[in-house]
């Protein structure tokens, strides 16, 4: 008897088709019987799905004689049904790799409830990627199991079969079936949930929800929406014949009139000439099956009157919109008026020597280099006031009460920025910063930079998408100094910047704590992770593609790559801050994080607490690979895809070529690497001694006292020592005025 039974209902998808068969026959938990059904389809679906069943005795299909629509398609293969759970899949839809495994597990672990709900993501046809916006809804309830009762939350995810499992003799037991029609989900989905004694959650993307560019049948013009009226009578009828469910009757009196009025208020699901007929018998409805003393929601008033008050609530409130959109228009133009005469008269004002603004990744907290200048002039220089931009008033709550912060555009923003003397960024400010005479902008980069960058970035019209190279080069103008961990990235930077700053030899500052680190100094974030003591720690920290629109692409599947690492290893999972809240964390690292399988570390705010607290780090094409080699650790570099890569993104180098440690091409030889041992031999070690040569140049330990003493108190320093073997410029003189470096 299989685990799954995953019946597929097949009506002219043949374009989508094959990439759905994939997804689930490819799928690496193989416990599964795929009942096919051909819903008398007039294109090639038969025939795909003949040619599959061929290759694949998993798959069975079932040609109908007549079409028969989407529910009964569903009923029509659930008597061939063996398994433990049914999964009923549009076949339009794909899983994600790994989906089947992480949902026998889930299973497994919340002894087989009589209903699982996942989580999916939206897949547009333009290349995005949406995850359920409900999704913090399954996180609440992935403990244990529950009824709809104790979580009627439940009850506000999407009304659809496809994001949920329920176990065959439940169903058989409770005679659930699908009615013909439109809506055909509202009337299983309900009583399902309803019925179930226990329902389990699973917090993790296993299924891509296909939105076509024409959109779904149900966006389509049709009377066939006035089904919508009879699945709801279904679902009143299922709870009348159960007394114990009558307590559910005003939550689905609301969601009736909620979803009946949605309907109606999409100008492309209904004739005009029908709207006022759909009006009406949503009326009659919702009048017929109202709670005997239940209170009519605000939003639902409208269906106690008529449709032409209706009519014209919607024509007001339109026209309200408009004005709204008007007088906000006014107010915003009136703003940038005084806004402009007041930096007019503070641009005659002169700059505050003592004050400094620093920001780090568009706003996002007191992090990066501009931290580690922060702390080293409140060290240093503590005359000097530091003052933190930031994106949002969450981001403000968790700062120290001593870091003081203004909030991005508010008035103290314009006071602080308008007259400070000092401007250290690692992102370019926004365009609406006016550079003064006399104050200095450092710029510091995120890293020693792999991929292109800059005015490189022309020639890589994908990677460039949705980027204004011309205007991120006008604020580059801006600068006055650039910050260089090496000679490389000096180069770099002069020509994908060609600006007018002055490249300052200094060393990256938060590499600081990286410098001369010893064994014991990540003791305390691997308990604070929970990581046993005297575990071989592997970071994972992919990077994100250029030739794929959310950036995420799965190279490996952490699970199994966890799994293969052995006892006595922990693999410490770190995203790309850019995907930390798409559906990337979704796919599977949340809910392994849950049970111990590895640990999602991608909101731990301070990447070097991870290096710090790590053996061994795997990656890709990161920048993370240059900072971390400072400590003189292992590195595996990942590069399956690097010609897709460099195509899309392009590289100023091979890192394949010259690697700081072994490169892997494929998983296999990734998980060779380990199992041997040769991720740390005499090899990895002289290709790592080379690579810091290279790039850990000038991090000595002292770069960001570097920074402060010489550009705040204007003090000379000497500059860097030649580190880890690596002569110096010839040209490098040892004072801090010599240090810079015109482009």
């Amino acid at each position: 008897m299989p685990r799954f039974s995953i019946i597929i209902p097949c009506f002219k998808v043949q374009g989508f088709l094959r990439e759905c068969l994939d997804s689930v026959l490819e799928q690496s938990f193989r416990d599964i019987e795929v009942i096919a059904v051909d819903d008398r389809s007039p294109d090639g679906c038969g025939a795909i799905l003949d040619a599959y069943a061929a290759r694949d005795e998993r798959l069975r299909v079932l040609h109908l004689t007549e079409n028969v629509g989407l529910g009964r398609a569903r009923n029509a293969g659930m008597p061939h049904a063996t398994g433990d759970y049914l999964f009923f899949l549009d076949s339009d839809d794909t899983l994600t790799p790994g989906a089947l495994r992480a949902m026998a597990d889930r299973l497994e672990e919340a002894g087989d409830p009589d209903v699982l709900v996942f989580d999916y993501a939206r897949t547009y046809w333009w290349g995005g990627t949406r995850r359920n916006v409900l999704a913090h809804v399954l996180t609440g309830a992935r403990d244990g199991t529950f009824t709809a009762a104790e979580r009627p939350e439940v009850l506000d995810l999407l009304m659809v079969v496809w994001n949920k499992v329920y176990r065959r003799d439940f169903v058989e037991r409770e005679g659930f079936t699908f009615p013909p029609g439109y809506y055909e989900d509202t009337p299983w989905t309900f009583p399902v949930l309803l019925s179930a004694g226990r329902i389990a959650a699973l917090d993790r993307i296993c299924l891509y929800y296909r939105q076509r560019r024409r959109g779904s049948i149900l966006s389509t013009t049709s009377r066939k929406h006035f089904d919508v009226h009879e699945q709801y009578e279904r679902v009143f009828a299922f709870v009348d014949s159960r007394p114990e469910l009558a307590g559910w009757r005003p939550l689905l009196h609301a969601k009736m009139g909620e979803h009946c009025l949605d309907i109606l208020a999409k100008p492309d699901r209904l004739p005009p000439s029908d709207r006022g007929e759909f009006f009406r018998r949503t009326a009659e409805l919702f009048r017929r099956h109202r709670p005997e003393g239940a209170e009519v929601p605000a939003g639902l008033r409208v269906l106690e009157g008529g449709y032409a008050a209706y009519a014209v609530r919607r024509q007001a409130g339109r026209a309200a919109r408009e004005l709204g959109r008007r007088a906000g228009q006014a107010r915003a133009a009136a703003a940038g008026r005084a806004g402009r005469v007041r930096s007019a008269l503070n641009a005659r004002r002169p700059l505050d020597p003592h004050l400094a603004v620093y920001s780090a990744f568009s706003h996002r907290g007191v992090l990066g280099d501009p931290a580690a200048v922060y702390h080293k002039a409140r060290e240093l220089a503590p005359h000097i006031r530091g003052v933190w931009v930031l994106a949002d008033g969450e981001q403000a709550a968790l700062l120290p009460p001593d870091v003081e912060h203004v909030l991005l555009g508010s008035a103290a923003y314009r006071r602080i920025t308008e007259r400070a003397t000092y401007f250290v960024n690692n992102v370019n400010w926004p365009g609406t910063l006016v550079k003064r005479p006399g104050s200095v902008h450092v710029h510091t980069h995120q890293g020693t930079p792999l991929k292109y960058m800059g005015a490189d970035l022309l020639d890589k019209p994908g990677a460039r998408y949705g980027l204004d190279v011309p205007q991120m080069l006008r604020r580059a103008d801006r600068w006055d100094y650039s910050l260089v961990a090496n000679r490389y990235s000096e180069l770099v930077w002069e020509r994908a910047y060609p600006c007018h700053f002055t490249s300052l030899r200094t060393g990256s500052p938060r590499n600081d704590v990286l410098v001369g680190a010893g064994p014991d100094r990540g003791a305390a974030v691997r308990a604070r992770l929970g990581i046993p003591d005297g575990h071989t720690v592997v970071l994972y920290a992919p990077t994100r593609r250029d030739y794929r629109r959310s950036g995420h692409v799965d190279r490996i599947d952490p699970a199994r790559f966890a799994r293969d690492l052995g006892e006595g290893h922990t693999l410490v999972v770190r995203l790309h801050p850019s995907l930390a809240t798409g559906p990337a964390r979704g796919l599977g690292l949340s809910e392994l994080h849950r049970r111990g399988v590895l640990v999602d570390a991608t909101d731990e705010p301070h990447v070097t607490d991870l290096m710090l607290a790590s053996d061994v780090l795997v990656t890709d094409y990161s920048a993370l690979m240059f900072d971390y080699a400072n400590l003189d650790r292992p590195i595996v570099v990942h590069a399956d895809d690097w010609g897709a890569y460099t195509a899309s993104r392009g590289a100023y180098f091979d890192i394949t070529a010259e690697p700081p440690g072994h490169v892997s091409r494929s998983y296999r030889e990734l998980a060779w690497l380990f199992a041997s041992g040769a991720w740390r031999d005499e090899e990895a070690a002289r290709l790592r001694a080379a690579f810091r040569e290279r790039f850990c140049e000038f991090d000595d330990g002292r770069a960001a006292e570097r920074v402060v003493r010489t550009l705040m108190l204007g003090e000379a320093m000497p500059a860097p020592v030649a580190v880890r073997g690596v002569l110096p410029s010839p040209t490098s003189p040892a004072a801090g005025r010599d240090l810079l470096t015109p482009s």
